[in-house]
Order: structure tokens, then C-alpha cells, then sequence
């Protein structure tokens, strides 16, 4: 008889009481690879589940795609791999090998900490070579597609006589697909003595007779979750690949009216290095994730509150019980690993009557879960396009008319300037509309007004910034254009300089001047060639640089990590050409 276990109805408000993984009873090496993925507490089907699968219980989860249910089963297999056996000891059933593939990666995350486990994806249209090879080195975790599964099991090629976990993931979905049969055949052909973990959406007759005939007394458990959302949010996705998100967010920036913005991000390191990358972009942004201090997360809320903060970078956790009504956008620069998750983060928005709009970037990977957390908050999410060049110029142009039209209200300052531009009318023989764009030259400084359609996105070491007619701030430059023409610093010394960040930091040329010329009052033209090793970077800056100057960049941080920045006594200094 299958004994049931009701999961508590839990909110994404709810959630900041339930306990941490720590508590669940995890090994410490999986603790360590949840820490590194930045997991910090258990969606409830996860507190729910892995207690009673650490105890050895078979398991029937009811709870939709989308609620982290792949943790749910994976973190306690990992915790209890016997990496000295080299047949495998885990099996994963999945209706589709995008699932299979996103479920082993899963896998692997979890188990960074634990030397030598081995995961093997297996579906059809990859080769049975590939397969193979990993099969006879030895694999503890195999999960496929029950297709390509039985294909092996037919071949003799896969061993499951000493299989300890077995998972059947989004059972209802494979049912559906016409693999009931495959799947009653590859659980006859294993172990009797083996823990079973049953997950679907729904319970059908035939998920209900599979789960009486090879599961042993079950434990049932079903998760109720809150999933409405605010009608006066708006809620957009944009299909954006991960390298595209940094420009992509930077372009939403630039054609976004927001006030005060959240951006949600998966990891606690995420935060620092995404707030670092739009400060070089001259936006006002911080990070809080939840090893922030509680006495400096106070400060970042309230400069959020007070308009000195426009964005704020933050994970999950940090961002929980966060009510600023200025928040006027949720940019979900990550999806969230859960539904719940999802409702939580765009309440921050669309409070107190106000609208709200929440965007999210997804992956091609990640369709499902967009279409789990449409069907969970039965709200259709509108798909938006990459602002273009001329969408952002447009803005830019807006936004400069409506600078003019502020500055013209000032009618006693606009009288005064009116005299000097009649003088200078009079005494030079230009004409006034020709002072005009001279004096709009003067205003804007040396980066364009306007994009050019071959100009890159990318950020500006310098920084002309003003605060716009509402009080926020608005970037005059904006998206920078790439380096400008260095030769007004002819016959300036450069020398090489050492960082000890490099590509294994993902570190790129355009975060290092933004992080540089913040820390160091630097400009682009002190800037030379920059080169970019394994683990190290060399950056061309003034050979004669202050002392105050060093000190300071000796302790900037580039992606939370400290660059020590110091000499390269490798190369002798050269002076730029003229």
C-alpha cells in the first residue's frame, strides 16, 4: 500500500523559512559542488524528497516540470556513489535526450567534489561508439532515453546487474510517447534489491500500476506550489545564447525605460562579476547575493530606495523579502531552477498597484522550462526581439529632445546662455544653428551620440554620465564603440602590467579597462595592447603610473577575484608611435 507524504503548500515568500541543504543530510563534498553552483536552500519538493531517499525509501513524486525535482533525486545518488565500482549503479530514465542531457550536466555539477564519478548521456542519433568506450572505462550514473536504453540492453553492452538507483523522470511524458512498454522492460531486467524514484505531473492508471509493481512501498510526495502572478506585470522572454547575454542585457538597458531594476542571476559569484560589468558600462549597479553582510545589504537596499542604485544584481536568496517600490523591472539574467522561484522574483515588481515588466533570457536548452513556468502560472510569456542599433539610437535621440526641452523650461539660465551665443554669433559670423551642434559637440564629449551599425557593444573606460529629467541616471555614451584613436597621447611610455585573472576566469579585454579605469581614474587613452593567457593577463598601461594609482589597482577585483596587479618584468617599455 503506498503510504503518502503531502508536501506543505509553499510560496516563493514561504520559502525563506524552510531549512538549507546542509540540513538535509547531504555529503559534505555534494555541499561543496551545491555551493559552487550557488544553491543556498531546497525548493520543497527537494526538502520533501531527498530525506527519505537518503533513507533508502522508494519515492513517487507528483510535482511539475520546473519545480527541481532533477536535484531532488540526483543529490542524494551522488552522496551515496561507491566511486570504486566501475559497473553502473544509477540509471535515469527520460522521455527526450534534451532532458537526458540537461539531467547529466546536472549530475556533473553535483558531483565536482567527488573524484572520479563518471556520467554517461545515451540516446539515439549519437553514436553507439562514444557510448561504448565510457561504458567499458567504467560509468557510475547513466541516463538516457528508454529507446537507445534498450537498444544496449539488447546488445549485451550495458551491465545492470549491480544497479543500487533507479529514476524514472517525467514518467507521464514518456508514457505519452509511447515507451510504456520499453520501460516495464528495462525495470524487469533489473535488480530486485534497488531504490526506486518514480517523478511525473500527473498519476494515470498506468503510472499508478508501474509504481504497485516495482516500487516497494512507496512514499508519496506531492508538491502544491503558489504560482499566480501579478496582472500588472508584463512578462517577456528573449532566445539569447549565454555569450550574448552581457550584450544583450546592455542593449535592453539602453531601449528600457526602467526606473529601478532587479537582475536575478543563479550563483553568489555571478552577481559580483555581472554588477562589475555594468558598472564599466556606466549604469549604477550592485551586487547582494547571501553571503552579504545583513548590516551592508541594509545599504544597497536603501541606495536602491533613494535613486543612488539603479541596478541590483542578486541571487534568489538575497533578494527574498526585498519590497523597494521603485523597482520597476526583473530582468531574469538566469531562469530560476523552480516555478516558485520564477513568481517570487517578478513579485518584486508590479507592487502597489504600479505596472511592472519582467523579461527573462532563455537558452535554446531552456524551452522547457519556459514552457513549465507558462503552464504553471497560466500566463502566456510574449517573446521579444534583440534591440537593434537603430532601435537604441531612436532611444538615444529621445532622450536627447527631451534633454533640450528640460533645458528649455529654464528660462531665466536659457537667457543668460541666449547673450553669449548672440555674442559670439556677432563676433565670429557662424550661424546660430551651427553654434548649436557645436555647443551639443562640447555636451557630449568624445563618444557618439549614435551608433554606427558596425559599432560593438562594448563598455567605455570613460564615462560621460548625467542624470536625466526624472532624477536617474542616463549614460551620455552609453554603449561604447570600441577603443578610440590612441594617438593623442603620442610619445606616452607604456609598459607591461600583470593580472593574475585569464581566460580560465572567462576574463575578457573590455572588463579588464572597465574594471581598471574605475578603480584607477584611468582613461581608454592609457590603455595599450592587452593580451589574455590561461591564467594570466598582460595589460599595456603608463610606465609611470602614481603611487596611489597602483595601490589602488593592486586591490581591484575583476570577477571577485583579486588581480594583484604588479610589473611584467618580461618586456622592457615602448613608447607608443606618433
Amino acid at each position: 500500500m503506498t503510504s503518502q507524504h503531502q508536501a506543505p503548500e509553499t510560496t516563493g515568500e514561504d520559502r525563506e523559512a524552510t531549512t538549507t541543504f546542509s540540513e538535509l543530510g547531504l555529503s559534505d563534498a555534494v555541499l561543496k559542488g551545491l555551493k559552487d553552483v550557488g544553491y543556498e536552500t531546497p525548493s520543497a519538493i527537494q526538502a520533501a524528497t531527498i530525506p527519505l531517499l537518503l533513507e533508502g525509501r522508494d519515492v513517487v513524486g507528483l510535482a511539475q516540470t520546473g519545480t527541481g525535482k532533477t536535484a531532488a533525486f540526483a543529490l542524494p545518488i551522488v552522496s551515496r556513489l561507491d566511486v570504486s565500482q566501475k559497473t553502473p549503479q544509477a540509471l535515469v530514465l527520460s522521455p527526450t535526450r534534451e532532458l537526458a542531457l540537461q539531467v547529466c550536466e546536472a549530475f556533473e555539477s553535483y558531483a565536482a567534489h567527488v573524484r572520479g564519478v563518471h556520467v554517461l548521456p545515451v540516446y539515439g542519433g549519437q553514436g553507439y561508439g562514444v557510448q561504448l568506450s565510457a561504458l567499458r572505462r567504467g560509468v557510475h550514473v547513466v541516463v538516457g532515453t528508454p529507446g537507445r536504453i534498450m537498444d544496449h540492453l539488447e546488445k549485451g553492452t550495458l551491465d545492470l546487474s549491480q544497479l543500487k538507483y533507479l529514476v524514472l523522470d517525467e514518467a507521464d511524458e514518456m508514457l505519452k510517447m509511447g515507451f510504456a512498454e520499453d520501460v516495464e522492460t528495462i525495470l524487469a531486467e533489473t535488480p530486485a534489491e534497488k531504490q526506486v524514484a518514480l517523478f511525473s505531473a500527473t498519476m494515470p492508471a498506468q503510472i499508478r500500476r508501474i509504481s504497485k509493481n516495482y516500487l516497494r512501498d512507496p512514499q508519496e510526495v506531492a508538491v502544491k506550489t503558489k504560482t499566480t502572478t501579478s496582472a500588472n506585470t508584463t512578462q517577456r522572454y528573449l532566445m539569447v545564447s549565454y555569450p550574448q547575454k552581457v550584450d544583450a542585457l546592455t542593449r535592453i538597458l539602453e531601449v528600457e525605460n526602467f526606473d529601478g531594476m532587479i537582475v536575478f542571476v543563479r550563483t553568489k559569484n555571478e552577481t559580483e562579476t555581472l554588477a562589475e560589468k555594468l558598472r564599466a558600462r556606466g549604469y549604477t549597479a550592485a551586487a547582494i547575493s547571501g553571503d552579504v553582510p545583513q548590516a551592508q545589504r541594509e545599504r544597497t537596499v536603501e541606495q536602491l530606495k533613494s535613486a543612488k542604485l539603479d541596478i541590483l544584481v542578486a541571487t534568489d536568496v538575497a533578494a527574498r523579502g526585498l519590497d523597494v517600490d521603485r523597482i520597476s523591472h526583473v530582468v531574469n539574467y538566469d531562469l530560476p531552477i523552480d516555478t516558485e522561484s520564477y513568481v517570487h522574483r517578478i513579485g518584486r515588481t508590479g507592487r502597489a498597484g504600479r505596472s511592472g515588466a519582467a523579461i527573462s533570457f532563455v537558452t535554446p536548452r531552456e524551452r522547457r522550462m519556459l514552457g513549465a513556468i507558462e503552464k504553471a502560472t497560466r500566463q502566456p510569456i510574449t517573446q521579444m526581439q534583440l534591440p537593434t542599433v537603430e532601435d537604441i539610437n531612436a532611444t538615444r535621440l529621445t532622450r536627447f529632445d527631451d534633454a533640450i526641452t528640460a533645458a528649455l523650461e529654464d528660462g531665466e539660465r536659457i537667457s543668460k546662455f541666449r547673450d553669449i551665443i548672440a555674442h559670439y554669433v556677432e563676433h565670429h559670423d557662424v550661424p546660430e544653428a551651427d553654434v548649436a551642434a557645436a555647443l551639443a559637440v562640447v555636451a557630449q564629449g568624445d563618444e557618439p551620440l549614435l551608433l554606427s551599425p558596425d559599432d560593438v557593444l562594448a563598455p567605455p573606460a570613460e564615462r560621460g554620465e548625467r542624470r536625466g529629467t526624472e532624477g536617474r541616471r542616463e549614460r551620455t555614451d552609453a554603449l561604447g564603440a570600441g577603443r578610440r584613436d590612441r594617438g593623442r597621447r603620442s610619445g606616452t611610455a607604456l609598459a607591461p602590467y600583470r593580472i593574475e585573472v585569464g581566460k580560465r576566469q572567462r576574463v575578457e579585454p573590455r572588463q579588464i579597462v572597465g574594471a581598471l579605469a574605475n578603480e584607477g581614474g584611468l582613461s581608454r587613452d592609457d590603455f595599450g595592447a592587452i593580451k589574455i593567457f590561461p591564467d594570466f593577463s598582460i595589460v599595456e598601461l603608463p610606465a609611470e603610473l602614481g603611487g596611489d594609482t597602483l595601490r589602488k589597482l593592486e586591490s581591484t577585483r575583476i570577477g571577485g577575484r583579486l588581480i594583484e596587479l604588479k610589473p611584467d618584468r618580461g618586456r622592457k617599455p615602448r613608447r607608443r608611435e606618433a
